[in-house]
């Protein structure tokens, strides 16, 4: 063999090997996802890398590289939009074009991304707000809350509950021809965190006259506390979402100090005086047998009480849903949650499905087998459409 053979041999192990990601069997289209994942893994790489040159932070550049997929509000045929603010906190919203002497049904969503990146301006979530305005006849609200690492917890909290609360005053839902008794908070991802975050506030705030009719999760974030669920032992490295980038997403959202990020790693940071919240989250309990299968729970082991009283934000209720108790989740409103088999964050949401039907909450619990984190982003992809019709599909016959 000559020496550019060997060296070509040896740059295709190598590229091969950089390009290799477990994709399970099951999965419709393996090679589109990755040529989709490729690029997303070498960005991170690259991101990672450059923040170790002391160049930027990695959250500031994933910001800057969400923002090329932006699009303006362009209204077309169907749907009207425009850009505005609620309490100052900029909103685009979406209204059918189409005459009706009913008021209308709303949805007020909130894009995903980690509290990093992401906005109503990119065109995957700019192209759900259409379908979903224009499928069913609904105003849709989709937030640009404040993102990490400039800001972090509780600001995207507070930007989303009081951009809700703001639409949610009478005369705001009269002026877009909101019908009152047919509203729904949705999310995704980390929107689903913040989705199901404010829909337990709401429920706490005796000011709110108008309530929801219905929650809509898409694969949520929903507790820092056990990062060694099944999902993230079994799905560490499956596209788009691994664990390390998870945990990193975690840790942003409350500090940019890396101190958080390596403990949540080891899963030894929650102090032992708060052990009583791990009851909420105890997945040998709370997850199905067919999850549990093959996997032993672990009794929690305590970090010191230093970073949860540095940053307190990941023992709040606020950032983690799955810590409401009970008496509070009994309160909520119809709730679709929807899950992926190879997804990190499918176990958190199982969970929540399984607390809430023990509070006597109606839950649509939509599992997809062969679904991925961030399935509804990759509209070149046949089971984001799959999972985005079921979801507006349940939306028109529920809300």
């Amino acid at each position: 063999m000559g020496r550019k053979s060997l060296y070509l041999l040896i740059v295709g192990i190598f590229v091969a090997y950089y390009n290799y990601m477990p994709i399970p069997d099951n999965f419709e289209e393996p090679w589109k996802l990755m040529l989709i994942n490729i690029p997303l893994k070498t960005f991170q790489n690259l991101a990672l890398f450059i923040e170790f040159l002391g160049f930027y932070h990695f959250a500031d550049l994933t910001v800057l590289a969400s923002s090329f997929g932006e699009v303006p509000p362009t209204s077309d045929e169907n749907v009207t939009v425009t850009e505005t603010t609620f309490d100052n906190v900029p909103v685009r919203v979406y209204v059918p074009k189409r005459k009706v002497d009913a008021q209308r049904r709303a949805v007020f969503y909130i894009h995903g991304g980690g509290w990093c990146s992401g906005s109503p301006a990119l065109y995957s979530y700019d192209l759900l707000s259409r379908w979903t305005a224009e499928r069913l006849d609904a105003v849709v609200i989709s937030i640009d809350y404040r993102l990490a690492p400039k800001y972090h917890f509780p600001v995207q909290f507070e930007d989303t509950y009081n951009a809700l609360r703001w639409f949610l005053r009478k005369n705001v839902l009269e002026n877009y021809g909101v019908n009152p008794e047919r509203i729904c908070v949705s999310g995704d991802s980390a929107g689903g965190n913040l989705a199901a975050a404010v829909t337990q506030q709401l429920v706490r705030d005796p000011e709110v006259k108008t309530k929801l009719k219905i929650q809509a999760l898409i694969y949520p974030a929903l507790q820092p506390l056990d990062l060694d669920l099944p999902s993230f032992r079994e799905n560490a490295h499956m596209p788009i979402l691994s664990k390390s980038l998870l945990v990193r997403f975690w840790s942003e959202y409350f500090t940019t100090d890396r101190s958080l990020e390596k403990a949540m790693l080891s899963n030894q940071y929650v102090p032992e005086e708060s052990s009583p919240l791990f009851k909420f989250v105890n997945w040998s309990s709370l997850l199905p047998e067919r999850f549990r299968k093959g996997h032993v729970y672990s009794n929690p082991t305590y970090g010191s009480s230093e970073l949860s009283q540095k940053y307190p934000g990941f023992l709040d209720v606020r950032a983690a849903p799955l810590l409401a108790d009970d008496s509070e989740l009994r309160s909520l409103p119809l709730t679709y949650v929807l899950t992926c088999q190879y997804d990190v964050l499918r176990d958190d949401g199982l969970m929540y499905v399984t607390r809430l039907r023990n509070a006597g909450v109606q839950v649509a619990h939509n599992h997809v087998e062969d679904g991925f984190h961030g399935a509804i982003s990759f509209l070149q992809l046949k089971i984001s459409h799959k999972l985005i019709n079921h979801y507006i599909s349940w939306l028109n016959q529920n809300l």
